[in-house]
Parts: C-alpha cells; structure tokens; sequence
C-alpha cells in the first residue's frame, strides 16, 4: 500500500525541464560587539534531464530579512511650524532586502511574474489600510531611505551566470542587522516566466555580551538602567583620575 502511495506521488508530481541546486557559503551568522557585517556567496547549478528549452535562461537571487511593520509620517509645516501630519503603516517591510540577477529585472521578469512572487522592491512592500490618497509617496519615501542607508539593494548584474548551467553572487550585508530568519530564494526565468525557485534560510543571532546585554535589557531593564548609570559613574571617575596622574 505505501509503495502504491509513493508511486501515485511520482507521477502526480510536476514534472520540471531544469531544476536549480543551490547552496550557501554560510548559513548561520552571529552578531557579537565587533560585529562590522558579513559577506554572503551563494552559488549553484542548474540540473536538466533533457536539452535546454528556447531562449535565454536568466537567474534572479534575493535575500530578505524579517519583515517588520514601520509608520512612515509626513512632516507639514503649520503655523510656521513643522509638524507630523499624514502617517501610513507599511505592514510588511522588510528589514534588509537585496537582489541580484544577471539582466535588469523589466527583461528578465514580467510584470504578472513579479506580482506573483514578490521579487522587486515594491512588491516585497506591503501597506494596507492607509487612508491617505497618496499612500504610494509613503512607500517610495520608504524605499528611497532604505536605499540610501544601505538596506535595500538592487545589483541587476550582481548574478555570473556560466554557460547557463553555473551561476554565483555575492551579498555584502550591513553590520546593523535585525535578528530572525533571512530568506534566500533563488529563481530561474525564461522569456520572463519562473521556472523553477529554492528557498533556504540564513539564521542571524547576537551571541556573547552582546546578546546577553539585549537580553538583560528586555527581560530586567531595571537592573540594566542601573548597571548602565554605574558603569557611566566609573568611566567618568577613571577619566577624571587619569587625567589629574598625568597633570601631576
């Protein structure tokens, strides 16, 4: 009976021309004091069974932090005063988002494709329940800071692609990391239609004093409130004493 099982799944599988295999240079990442960031290399291949299909064979990868949700405000002035006005919450956000793919994405992804899997940066935004006619200026202002501080990136040639079948791309990520899980899709696409997708994930963690001091300040803020004030005390007596041995 499970042999009849196993052979019904086989056959009511897909059945997929090219298949990627992919694999990461590391999937755990730990975050301690002198934590300046971290370099990811992912790299693969693409399995056939049969010779390739009809045009080009493009590959995108992405790598997503956890989403979060953010409130993006607007700042009017009024009265002479500039004032928070307008505010939209932007439910999904993702903490870091970054792409590379061998081609610029309007060539290698169409626009239902996109839509469907989320890939490009506003797709990977979600803002629901606005209120505010021009809710789209908010997503944009969004994006345009997180560009420019470094959080999201788009590499449209980020991707070497070699003889169709190896592919490699290398992710630089910022030393302000949020902890979780980071998603990590790969994506094949032919005349604009994925193909065939993976998904891994990369774990990001505070270890040491510096998780130790994160968890202190969470679960006994009192303590940590104090701890803070009395390492401040003495930090300052140390100054001022070494600076009164070197007058001296």
């Amino acid at each position: 009976m499970i042999r009849l099982l196993a052979l019904l799944l086989l056959f009511a599988a897909p059945l997929r021309a090219e298949e990627v295999v992919a694999g990461l240079s590391q999937t755990r990442i730990a975050i301690t004091a002198s934590f300046s960031g971290s370099d990811i290399l992912v790299f693969g291949a693409v399995k056939r069974d049969a010779p390739a299909p009809e045009g080009p064979l493009q590959v995108i990868i992405t790598l997503e932090g956890p989403p979060l949700a953010v409130t993006v405000r607007r700042k009017d002035r009024v009265a002479g005063i500039w004032v928070n006005t307008d505010a939209v919450t932007v439910s999904r956000s993702p903490s870091f988002y970054a792409i590379a793919a061998t081609a610029p994405l309007r060539e290698v992804l169409t626009e239902t494709e996109d839509l469907r899997h989320a890939v490009s940066i506003p797709r990977a935004i979600r803002a629901v329940g606005s209120g505010v006619e021009d809710a789209g200026v908010f997503t944009d202002a969004l994006i345009r800071i997180r560009t420019e501080e470094g959080s999201y990136i788009l590499n449209e040639t980020g991707v070497d692609l070699a003889e169709e079948t190896l592919f490699r791309a290398q992710f630089i990520m910022p030393a302000n990391l949020t902890e979780g899980a980071y998603r990590t899709r790969i994506l094949l696409t032919r005349n604009g239609t994925v193909i065939d997708s993976h998904e891994t994930m990369i774990d990001v963690r505070k270890v040491g004093l510096e998780r130790w001091l994160f968890a202190l300040s969470r679960e006994q803020p009192l303590i940590y409130g104090l701890l803070s004030l009395v390492l401040a005390v003495v930090a300052g007596w140390a100054a001022s004493a070494a600076f009164r041995y070197i007058r001296s």
